[in-house]
C-alpha cells in the first residue's frame, strides 16, 4: 500500500471486508473500520477519495445508504486502458487488506424536487443506485431511472434493479456498441419539464443530455465526472524532471506516472479534487520550461503561467514549478 502523504491527514484506514464481481470488470467493494468503530453517514450522491493501491488518489461514488453505515459500499470498474488505479483495487486488493479512505462529501447531492428523472450510464449506474433507493425507502416513488449500457454482461446491479420493489420504473436499455441503437432520451427532453434530471456516465452520454437540455431552466439538469476524456497517459510520453522554483528539490516523474501521483509518492502535500484535468483545483504555478498542458480548465491566456499536475506534462526536460 501506498505510504500516508501529509495531505492525508484527514484520511483514515478502512478494511476490505468484503469483495464481488458485479459484472464484467466491474467489482463491489465493501470496506469498514477493523474494530467495528463508527463511519460517518452521508447523503446520496456522495463520494469518497481512495489512496489506491497503485499510490494514485481517485473518488468513488458511494452506492449503500448512509444514514447509519457500518461500511462504506463502493462499485469499480477497471478502466483498460487507463492510469492504474482502478485495476490496482481490482487485482490487488483483497479481503483483509486496508486502504486510506477520505471522510464522504458530495457535490451531486440529490435535492428535494415533485420528480426526478434519472439517467446512468456504464458505472455512472453508482450515485444513482444510492438515490433512488433512498427516494423508495422514504416512500417517494416519483422517479424514473433509464440506466444504458453496451450488454448486459457490463450492467452492474442490473438485476437488483429489475427485481426491485420499483423496478416498473427502471429501463435498462443495452445499445452492443451500435451508436444506431442508442436510447433515444429526446423525448423525455422535447419539452421543458418539472423534474430534477441526475445524469452520470460516459462523456458522450452526458454530451447528449447537456446537448438536448439547453432549452430548460437552469439548474434542473446536475451532472457528475469523476473522469474525462483526457489521455493523462499516453503510449509515447516520457519521463521527465520537476524542479520546486523555492527549494530547487527536483523530481523524477516516469512516463507512467502522473505530475501529481509522483509528487504525493514523495510526501508533497498539493490539493487536487476530479484529478482529470476537469475542474482546476490542482493548478500550480509554471515558473520555467515548456509544458503540455492537457487540461480542460485553463484558458489560453494562463498557459504560460500555470499548470493542472493532474494530467499535464512537459514538452522540455525539466519544469520549474511553484506548488
Amino acid at each position: 500500500m501506498a505510504a500516508q502523504s501529509k495531505d492525508d491527514s484527514g484520511f483514515r484506514s478502512l478494511t476490505v471486508v468484503e469483495k464481488r464481481p458485479i459484472a464484467r470488470e466491474i467489482w463491489a467493494f465493501h470496506l469498514a473500520d477493523a474494530n467495528g468503530g463508527p463511519l460517518a453517514a452521508y447523503t446520496p450522491g456522495a463520494h469518497v477519495a481512495v489512496v489506491t493501491p497503485s499510490g494514485a488518489r481517485r473518488q468513488y461514488s458511494l452506492c449503500g445508504d448512509g444514514e447509519s453505515p457500518d461500511h462504506y459500499e463502493l462499485g469499480i470498474k477497471a478502466e483498460r486502458p487507463g492510469r492504474g488505479a482502478s485495476v490496482s483495487m481490482i487485482e490487488q486488493l483483497e479481503v483483509g487488506d486496508t486502504l486510506l479512505v477520505s471522510p464522504p462529501e458530495n457535490t451531486f447531492p440529490l435535492d428535494p424536487a415533485s420528480e426526478y428523472l434519472f439517467i446512468a450510464g456504464g458505472i455512472g449506474i453508482t450515485p444513482i443506485r444510492a438515490m433512488v433507493r433512498h427516494l423508495h425507502a422514504r416512500g417517494e416513488d416519483n422517479f424514473q431511472l433509464i440506466y444504458c449500457t453496451r450488454d448486459r454482461e457490463g450492467a452492474a446491479f442490473a438485476e437488483e434493479l429489475e427485481s426491485a420493489p420499483f423496478a416498473d420504473r427502471v429501463t435498462i436499455h443495452h445499445d452492443g456498441g451500435d451508436p444506431d441503437a442508442v436510447y433515444d432520451l429526446w423525448p423525455f427532453f422535447e419539452t421543458p419539464g418539472n423534474a430534477l434530471v441526475y445524469c452520470c456516465g460516459p462523456r458522450p452520454l452526458m454530451d447528449d443530455v447537456h446537448d438536448m437540455s439547453g432549452h430548460w431552466k437552469s439548474g434542473r439538469i446536475r451532472f457528475e465526472d469523476f473522469a474525462s476524456d483526457v489521455e493523462a497517459l499516453r503510449p509515447d510520453d516520457r519521463a521527465f524532471r520537476v524542479r520546486h522554483a523555492d527549494s530547487g528539490e527536483a523530481f523524477d516523474i516516469p512516463a507512467d506516472a502522473t505530475i501529481l501521483d509522483t509528487l504525493r509518492r514523495h510526501d508533497q502535500v498539493l490539493r487536487s479534487s476530479c484529478e482529470s484535468g476537469a475542474c482546476g483545483a490542482c493548478r500550480v504555478e509554471l515558473v520555467a520550461g515548456e509544458a503540455d498542458h492537457r487540461d480542460s480548465v485553463l484558458e489560453d491566456r494562463e498557459r504560460g503561467s500555470n499548470l493542472m499536475i493532474c494530467v499535464s506534462r512537459a514538452l522540455s526536460d525539466e519544469l520549474v514549478l511553484r506548488w
